[in-house]
């Protein structure tokens, strides 16, 4: 009850301070709203190679991890009411831009009365989906009447939402609640990433020279999604113990919590496991990456691009089935073995329990838009003159 009455009376106050700066005329300008930030920084760069005329505003939130720098161009803003002058701003440019692009579920987009003509984009964060999210996340029933009200708001304000494939645009549709024709099939922006062999190598050569041990062994990525009832971990469901023995003469054990999780497990071993949750971004770790653990998380999907072995330690599978749900079967859609317990991870990575097959496969059907142009496909699909029908139309010329 308490939080309700905090949103609510947050999304009164922005929906004023919208309103008032909605008084200012219309921008030919682009404002990025970053949770994540990385298809946020490929595409706002496309747009700056393309259209260098156009101004370009990133509003960054707190779970942000990317700093922006090297645009000097670019107008950098905390969207957070903790840095009220930021806020002020960040709301100003909301209110004013042409065209509104945002990475992840954002609650102000319930209080924003935009102007018919803005465009409203949604890059969202995940190239593909395992558990279901949205109208179709299980969780939503449990939330109170406003509360549903509102999420209904958000997705209906989004007048474009991007894909890398025809499987996710059909989960869009359902979990937004929108019609097929907002569905912009145009590919993830980050992953021209995957395509840029001259970026990629200096990557690699910059994630050495911070860990140069990955010179001399193969590299274990273990990435687990967000639980809820995980905030605080002391424990893994990894052992790490088990891990070391097995592995450690050969291999480094690279460990990625989500954002959320605050760790305070104490690294007993310092010459195998190394902590790199603090990288912004996750791609520029795959890049080093030999081997895969991943469980519900939307990683596997870019990785795929890799061809690359993945196993799946979905140690709560039944559990996890039950109260987040996935969009289809579980075992036939993840493209590597499953594990449910370190014992069984350990057989598949020493007998190289892969399923590269299935991984072409897979990678081929939620990457099909995805091929390398992205980025810059997105911007001519938005920015171009000759999209006379988008809600942005009227300003194109």
């Amino acid at each position: 009850m308490v939080r309700e009455l905090a949103i609510t009376l947050y999304l009164w106050v922005f929906q004023i301070v919208f309103s008032l700066f909605k008084l200012y005329p219309l921008k030919k300008q682009a404002a990025f709203v970053a949770s994540f930030g990385d298809n946020v920084l490929y595409t706002a760069s496309a747009l700056e190679k393309i259209h260098p005329d156009i101004p370009i505003v990133i509003l960054k939130t707190s779970s942000c991890k990317l700093d922006f720098a090297g645009y000097p161009d670019w107008i950098i803003l905390n969207f957070e009411p903790t840095s009220p002058i930021h806020w002020l701003r960040s709301v100003f440019h909301l209110a004013i831009s042409s065209h509104i692009f945002v990475d992840n579920y954002f609650g102000f987009l319930a209080a924003a009365p935009f102007r018919k003509e803005v465009a409203r984009v949604q890059l969202w964060h995940a190239a593909g989906a395992v558990k279901k999210f949205g109208l179709k996340d299980p969780s939503i029933y449990y939330r109170t009447p406003r509360a549903q009200a509102r999420f209904q708001k958000v997705y209906q304000q989004q007048t474009h939402v991007v894909v890398g494939s025809e499987k996710m645009s059909e989960i869009f549709q359902q979990s937004f609640g929108i019609p097929a024709e907002r569905i912009l099939r145009t590919g993830i922006p980050r992953t021209d990433f995957f395509f840029d062999e001259l970026t990629q190598q200096i990557v690699e050569s910059e994630i050495a020279y911070h860990y140069p041990v990955i010179r001399e062994k193969h590299v274990i990525l273990y990435a687990p999604t967000f639980r809820d009832d995980q905030m605080h971990v002391s424990k893994l469901a990894l052992d790490l113990e088990k891990m070391y023995q097995a592995f450690n003469e050969d291999y480094v054990l690279f460990l990625r919590l989500h954002p959320a999780i605050q760790a305070d497990w104490t690294n007993h071993y310092p010459d195998f496991i190394y902590d790199v949750s603090h990288f912004p971004d996750v791609n520029h770790l795959l890049m080093v990456t030999d081997i895969l653990i991943s469980d519900y998380s939307s990683i596997p999907f870019e990785f795929s691009l890799l061809q690359k072995p993945m196993i799946f330690f979905a140690y709560d599978l039944e559990e996890y089935s039950r109260t987040r749900g996935f969009w289809e079967n579980y075992e036939n859609l993840v493209p590597g073995p499953i594990v449910q317990t370190t014992d069984e991870l350990i057989e598949s990575i020493q007998n190289q329990d892969f399923h590269l097959q299935q991984i072409e496969e897979f990678a081929q059907d939620w990457n099909e838009y995805s091929k390398g142009k992205s980025s810059e496909q997105l911007v001519h699909a938005l920015f171009s003159p000759s999209e006379q029908n988008s809600p942005s139309g009227s300003l194109e010329g």
